[in-house]
């Protein structure tokens, strides 16, 4: 679901950065009011599921791969604009560092995956935890609005793509970025969603929230306290999840609209032009690959780097607030 680079027209990444700008200013002050400070290193530590969870490729219908998010979980712990945030920065680090997303599709990214997706899935978590009685039936809308919520924005993506043959085409009709209709897109991205991701966004989410219920009730925004709730189980979670990150590289091929312009050329039978005379980021460690080691050395370092470093940062965060409690 991460729109590589060129894929969309500069015009519409401007514009879904410009509409992303209030919704990130609103996130900030939202976090800064309900989030305590000795909360923050706990958001990083969410935010940490969240890059992880995307790092697990499955294999979809029509020889796709696709990926959970998380960003339901983390609204559901620590309400949906701190998972704007959080998803945010988790995308923008593995654009800046492994090439996963666009740096110009960011916004467009960030509106997908860090508003509509914890949006959408927290209404749904909320409207069904009401009507299904006990922490079973908590655990069971978590899953259900994750999984509408990746659709959701797997749904805001596809028609990302199909606008641009719409909108932008050369003086021989061929499109200049993504060449795919609406009427292709929705259905391609859709299918790989309703199926396939949308259950492991579903189990993921689910089976990391009932961890946290039974390992450490206090997580979040929860006022639960617990002499036994310690940090130890949800490091010991990350470390599970990022020494299982190889297993990612398992699905073969890209996911839908990710292709190379090679790829894509073969495909459609031309090169999209804006596509091809596009921008580049030369990101520090592409694909998740470093130099010369073997793939799933690489794929684990990335997973300490970016899960590191989303921790890192929030804790810097809290700290700037000067929490009075200590994540150990």
């Amino acid at each position: 679901m991460h729109i590589p680079e060129n894929y969309l027209s500069p015009s519409t990444c401007a514009v879904t950065t410009v509409a992303m700008v209030p919704i990130w200013a609103t996130a900030v002050k939202k976090v800064r009011e309900t989030v305590p400070k000795d909360k923050m290193p706990l958001l990083g530590v969410a935010a940490a599921f969240c890059f992880l969870s995307m790092m697990f490729n499955i294999p979809l219908p029509g020889g796709t791969t696709g990926h959970a998010v998380c960003g339901t979980l983390i609204a559901i712990l620590f309400g949906p604009w701190a998972a704007v945030l959080a998803v945010s920065i988790a995308l923008a680090i593995q654009a800046v560092f492994f090439g996963d997303g666009g740096i110009l599709a960011l916004g467009a990214n960030c509106l997908n995956m860090a508003f509509v997706l914890p949006f959408v899935g927290y209404s749904i978590y909320n409207f069904l935890k009401e009507r299904i009685p006990g922490e079973r039936g908590e655990i069971i809308a978590a899953g259900i609005g994750s999984y509408v919520g990746l659709n959701a924005a797997a749904l805001c993506a596809a028609l990302e793509f199909g606008i641009q043959p719409i909108l932008f085409t050369d003086a021989a009709g061929n499109a200049l970025y993504c060449p795919y209709p609406i009427s292709v897109a929705v259905p391609a991205m859709l299918l790989g969603h309703l199926t396939v991701a949308g259950l492991a966004e579903a189990g993921f989410t689910m089976g990391i929230l009932a961890f946290l219920h039974s390992y450490a009730p206090s997580f979040g925004l929860s006022d639960a306290t617990a002499s036994d709730d310690k940090a130890i189980p949800v490091l010991a979670l990350v470390g599970t999840l990022i020494a299982a990150t190889p297993l990612g590289l398992l699905a073969t091929g890209d996911a839908w609209g990710e292709w190379g312009l090679e790829d894509l050329a073969e495909m459609v039978g031309y090169e999209p032009a804006g596509m091809a005379g596009g921008w580049e980021w030369s990101s520090f460690m592409p694909d998740y690959a470093i130099g010369g080691l073997p793939a799933w050395i690489g794929y684990i370092l990335s997973a300490v780097i970016g899960a590191g470093l989303l921790i890192v940062i929030f804790r810097l965060l809290g700290n700037a607030a000067k929490p009075s409690v200590s994540f150990d």
